[in-house]
This record gives C-alpha cells, structure tokens and sequence, in this order.
C-alpha cells in the first residue's frame, strides 16, 4: 500500500473549487460524490468516526486542483441503534478536471495502491466516456449487482428556479417550518436519525456537518410536528459561484410519511434558495426502478434527470 494522508476539511475546501469549476463547464461530468455539497456532507458527517479509515491524494497544475481521489477502506461503523456494521470493501470518491482527463490512471492507480486486498469498487459518470475506457483498462466494469431494477446507482435531477411555476408550499394545521438555527443542534441531530435510522449520525457528525465552509444553519430546514417532533429536514448546500443550491440530504420520520411533508418542505427550500441567490437547484436519489419513491417526489415538483452514475466494481482476477 502507498502513504496515505487524511482529508481534511482544507481538502475538501479545495474538491468543492473542482466541483465548482467543473459544474460551470460540464455538470454532467459531476458524479453524485463530487457534488459541491455532496462533498461538504460526506466529509461532515463521517469525519470523526470514519476519518481515520479516508485516505486522499490531490493533483495540482498552475496552483489549482485539477483531481483528487478519496479512498473510503475497510472500517467498522456503529449505528445509532448499537450495531456496529463491517464495511470490508474499498470504496474511491474522485473527480478530475476535463481539461485534465488524463489523470484519470494516475487516479486509478494511487487507488490500487492504497486499497488493500479485497472488493474494490468506485463511481464514474455515464457521461464520462474516456474515464470509463480508462476503468475498463484497469480492471474494473459496471458492478451488475447494483445496476439491476433495484440497484444502488445514482442519479442527479435538476430544477430552474428562474420560472414563475414554484407553487407555494402547504402543511397540515398545526405543522411548522423551522432552521436549524431555530431548532437547535439537538432537534437537527434528532430530525436526520430518525428519518434514516439505524445511522452512524451523531451530535459530533453534526459539529463536522457545522465546520465545513458551505454550511449554513439558515438553508438547514426541518418540519416540526404539533407534537414538537421534528418530522422531517433537509440540508441545502449554496454554490455562490454558480448560483445553484443542493438538497442533501432530505428525509422523513417513518412516523409522519405519505403527509405531503417532503413535498412542502422541497418547496419551501426552494424558495429560501432563490432568496438566497440560487437560480438552479439539484438532488440526488436512486435512479433504479424499484427505487420510486424519492424519484417520483423529486419529479412531483419540478426536477428532472440531469445525469446518471456508473457503480464499478474490479474484477478479483485483476487485484
């Protein structure tokens, strides 16, 4: 295995610059782990407990990012429910500049090294025909586990937010909207777990979320039942330079689904990022097609698929 340095949110200050410059120059080529909030949320998140498992390399030309991998080995996570889960693949986030596109093996290659012996897997744009070409050449192919009716891929849906049809928002009587800088650390934590339990999210991953550059409490917005239950919350991620904003992530209490929730608070986010300055808006879900829900609510107001992602998986014969 080669050296291997830790990401660091200086490190993920500098991948969000690549997303950003890319995103203005061909956003299709932006997979789901190279988004500019993605990016802030993954690293938030995961940083304390998981951390010590990330390992990067970075690529410069002229005092710019122009690639970098993320390698995500094997660890153990403990979930909110006390289970632990052993993740015993490997796992590369990466993204690298189109007028860099031949880093793409020297990518390939830093992650061959620093994963060690076992499943080694990563994420590539559909659109990126000459990366995967490159992928073909090291080994690795569509992971057909995750491409079937009810695989894992991944798609990014878009939205204008220029247009005058973004209907007003409508919860049921006695719901209310409310930011993370209302509610407070312990209702967001709470709101984000038990949409998604079991999780690994804890009040330390928030404190991450809360450190990196793009987050704002204000563009943090979650429903609060009559009851004080905060029923549902998402994240945006405002990306000034492109006047684009994420969800990311958006989730329901199992309590209070099929209320139109998710819906009214999709539209209120909206809305607070076209105030913000947003003029786009994008969000990821499952692609595949048992995988309806999120797709259909996504759609329900207004996006549509932008592009799509490629799990690839390394054939064992080539490690």
């Amino acid at each position: 295995m080669t050296n291997l340095e830790a990401v660091t949110a200086a490190d993920v200050r500098l991948m969000q610059d690549l997303a950003q410059r890319v995103t203005a120059r061909r956003p299709d080529l932006v997979n789901s782990d190279a988004a500019f909030g993605e990016l802030a949320w993954n690293w938030g998140k995961g940083h304390a407990a998981d951390g010590g498992s990330w390992t990067r390399r970075l690529w410069f030309a002229g005092g710019e990012l122009v690639a970098w991998g993320w390698a995500q080995l094997p660890r153990r996570v403990r979930l909110s429910d006390g289970s632990v889960r052993d993740v015993t693949g490997a796992y590369l986030a990466y993204q690298v500049h189109p007028e860099h596109a031949g880093l793409i093996d020297e990518v390939i290659g830093w992650y061959d090294g620093a994963a060690p012996a076992g499943e080694r897997t990563a994420t590539a744009s559909a659109a990126d025909g000459f990366a995967l070409e490159r992928w073909a050449a090291h080994g690795y192919g569509p992971d057909p586990a995750s491409l079937g009716d009810t695989g894992s891929w991944t798609q990014l849906n878009e939205r204008d937010l220029t247009d005058t049809d973004l209907e007003s928002p409508v919860l049921p009587a006695g719901f209310r909207f409310r930011t993370a800088d209302e509610a407070g650390a312990e209702a967001a934590v709470r709101a984000h777990v038990d949409a998604w339990a079991p999780s690994s999210y804890t009040a330390e991953s928030y404190e991450g979320v809360r450190r990196t550059a793009a987050y704002r409490g204000d563009l943090h917005v979650l429903v609060e039942a009559p009851d004080g239950t905060m029923a549902c919350s998402t994240v945006m991620w405002l990306d000034e330079v492109n006047r684009t904003a994420e969800f990311e992530p958006v989730g329901t209490h199992p309590g209070y689904r099929r209320r139109g929730l998710a819906r009214a608070m999709l539209l209120h986010g909206m809305r607070l990022a076209r105030a913000a300055g947003a003029t786009h808006m994008t969000v990821a879900c499952l692609g595949a097609p048992g995988h309806p829900q999120a797709r259909g609510l996504y759609y329900g107001v207004g996006f549509r698929e932008l592009s799509r992602d490629v799990p690839l998986i390394k054939d064992p014969a080539r490690i």
